[in-house]
């Protein structure tokens, strides 16, 4: 395999082992969309070069140099790099005046304490609603979720995207297709825990009205969002001064400006921003700042919510540390998109080529970076996406970790099977994810599925970042299974316990028009005997339980169970390759939570994962 000076590779091996080769019309297209004018020339030159060396390292210089250290210190290097630099972002300054090197001072591994090994449960938020709910779970049954589970033992709560949607009257179910990933998604409030609620008459009758919308088995976004959206209209008019409010809007400066901007705009508009009028459509632009002054009153309103929502984030974490989870990319009519265009191709789409769940391929809609333009800015969108996803959690879950060394891009008008994979520098954006990760005192799980090279393994093991292991996939046995990984048997895209031991995911499949793989879910079915050791007609309840008791004899960090399989589900949350076909993201848990916290087969479960 061979990559060209813009990061293209010749071609990929299928899961079948079929090579497929980058046609010259996919490599001109993707050249096109980073930016290639067409002569067959390589990509920019940096501005600055990148270094990045381990923490200690006494690495050799050409001459002396002044380091200017992130914090605004300096430091005199004559001969070799300092070995106590602390880790961050620095700037190396030769005296001889050549060019300034940005240097990148990593620990080399993420935050991993020695003696990580519980369990955890993995929610999706939207779907956990009790009573006070508005018709979605919330940050406040977050937290209480946190507070029954850290009473039965567990160590983390994993969590569903929280990312922001885009601030429109029609909002995204998916939470792997939102407008920001950097800010957070205002429909997780708890309206009455806000300041100036409990005594507000209005927010009593939106309530009111809100509750009810719990009676329904489907979350309905829409109305929640009018809901919510007119109770902090409401708040936001007759607010107090809060001078907590104001430090928070200024210490998060200008990216948080910038995205308060963007939803003043689209609510302006109404739309995302590929159809605003051209003088709207780039943050630079004189006229947004123009827009901004003149409706500066919205503007502060969209930083306020943030603010909000980030102070219950604060209190949703108090009784477990959250494992938060990481989208690979974003809405190209969202708000990063519009922020970080000059960064983004995009008119090309990230995906996946065809496997063994997915035959016709998956083509995700997300706009990739482009690799040379993401190192010109030595990695700032993604230090600041991280830092932001670790900022509340105990933990963070990197959806599609192989995105880090190479993606699957999809040629605008084409399809999965025209695509092909585009490289990155993992090894330097590694080295900035683990500085993030031991700020934070994070730890990092990679959901490494599918088809994952070599040495992308071993590179992210080096690294501490823990291997997402499941039951569905592992031919060893979970007594085999890493200890650098969380365990686990499913995930949100794939078959439930119940759905594939009752035969109910194939009937959901034909039900939204896709042809089940029925070979592979009998494959599927066969590992639960493997793993259970149960019969082909053993109820399955208690199949689910064998599940999780023989799960949890692996020697993983992590060992986790979702809510769907402890309730028994028998669909999961999204069927991958359907949109309309069916309720993805918007299935409600049967149960409300205070009786999920006492149902017998949850109890149970949580029993079987104790270890």
């Amino acid at each position: 395999m061979a990559t060209d000076a813009w990061g293209i590779d010749d071609g990929y091996h299928d899961v079948g082992g079929t090579w497929h080769a980058t046609s010259p019309d996919t490599r001109a297209a993707l050249r096109a969309a980073m930016g290639d004018p067409g002569d067959e020339g390589e990509p920019p030159h940096p501005s600055r070069p990148l270094w990045v060396v381990r923490a200690g390292a006494a690495d050799q210089l050409l001459g002396p140099c002044e380091i200017e250290l992130e914090d605004g210190d300096t430091r005199r290097a004559d001969d070799a790099l300092p070995g106590d630099l602390p880790i961050g972002y620095h700037e190396l300054r030769p005296l001889d005046g050549g060019p300034i090197t940005r240097l990148v001072v990593t620990p080399g591994r993420c935050h991993l304490p020695a003696d990580l090994r519980t369990w955890l449960l993995a929610v999706q938020l939207p779907a956990c609603r009790s009573g006070e709910s508005w018709g979605i779970g919330d940050l406040a049954d977050l937290r209480s979720i946190g507070t029954w589970a850290a009473g039965r033992g567990a160590g983390m709560v994993a969590v569903s995207p929280l990312h922001a949607p885009l601030p429109l009257d029609h909002v995204e179910p998916s939470p792997y297709f939102p407008s920001s990933r950097r800010w957070s998604n205002p429909l997780a409030l708890r309206i009455e825990e806000l300041p100036g609620a409990p005594g507000d008459a209005t927010v009593r009758e939106l309530a009111a009205r809100a509750r009810r919308l719990n009676e329904s088995a489907l979350i309905d976004r829409d109305q929640v969002w009018d809901l919510k959206r007119r109770a902090l209209e409401v708040l936001y008019r007759d607010r107090a001064a809060d001078p907590r409010a104001d430090r928070w809007r200024e210490d998060m400066g200008d990216e948080l400006e910038t995205y308060a901007r963007f939803c003043a705009l689209a609510e302006h508009h109404g739309t995302g921003w590929r159809r605003w009028p051209p003088e709207h459509r780039h943050p630079g632009r004189p006229e947004v700042a123009a827009f901004a002054a003149q409706h500066a009153e919205r503007v502060a309103f969209w930083a306020w919510v943030q603010y909000l929502v980030d102070d219950q984030m604060g209190r949703a974490e108090e009784p477990l540390p959250l494992l938060t989870d990481l989208a690979i990319g974003v809405d190209p009519d969202g708000a990063d998109a519009w922020a970080m265009q000059d960064l983004l191709a995009g008119s090309v789409r990230i995906g996946a080529p065809p496997d063994e769940f997915n035959r016709a391929g998956q083509d995700w809609g997300l706009p990739p970076f482009v690799p040379h333009a993401l190192r010109e800015v030595a990695y700032a969108p993604q230090r600041s996406l991280w830092r932001a996803a670790m900022g509340h959690g105990g933990g963070l879950r990197v959806d599609h970790v192989m995105g880090l060394f190479r993606l699957f891009w999809i040629p605008k008008g084409g399809g999965p099977a025209d695509g092909a994979y585009v490289r990155y520098r993992g090894d330097e954006m590694l080295a900035v994810l683990a500085i993030e990760s031991a700020r934070a005192a994070a730890v990092v799980v990679g959901e490494d599925l599918g088809t994952v090279e070599p040495a992308v393994r071993a590179a992210l093991a080096e690294s501490a970042v823990l291997s997402y292991r499941l039951g569905w996939f592992e031919d060893a046995p979970p007594e085999a299974y890493p200890a650098q990984a969380l365990a686990a048997m499913t995930t949100h895209d794939l078959p439930t316990v119940a759905g594939v031991w009752s035969g109910d995911d194939a009937a959901d499949q034909r039900a939204a028009g896709i042809d089940p793989d029925e070979a592979a879910l009998e494959r599927l079915r066969g590992r639960l005997v493997a793993l259970t050791g149960l019969p082909a007609d053993a109820p399955v309840e208690e199949v689910i339980v064998a599940a999780h008791e023989r799960l949890a004899r692996a020697p993983s960090a992590l060992v986790a169970a979702t809510l769907e399989d402890a309730l028994a589900l028998r669909r999961r949350p999204n069927l991958p390759g359907t949109t309309d076909e069916r309720p993805n993201w918007s299935t409600a848990l049967p149960l409300p939570l205070p009786e999920v916290f006492t149902d017998p087969l949850v109890s149970r479960v949580i029993g079987a994962l104790h270890r």
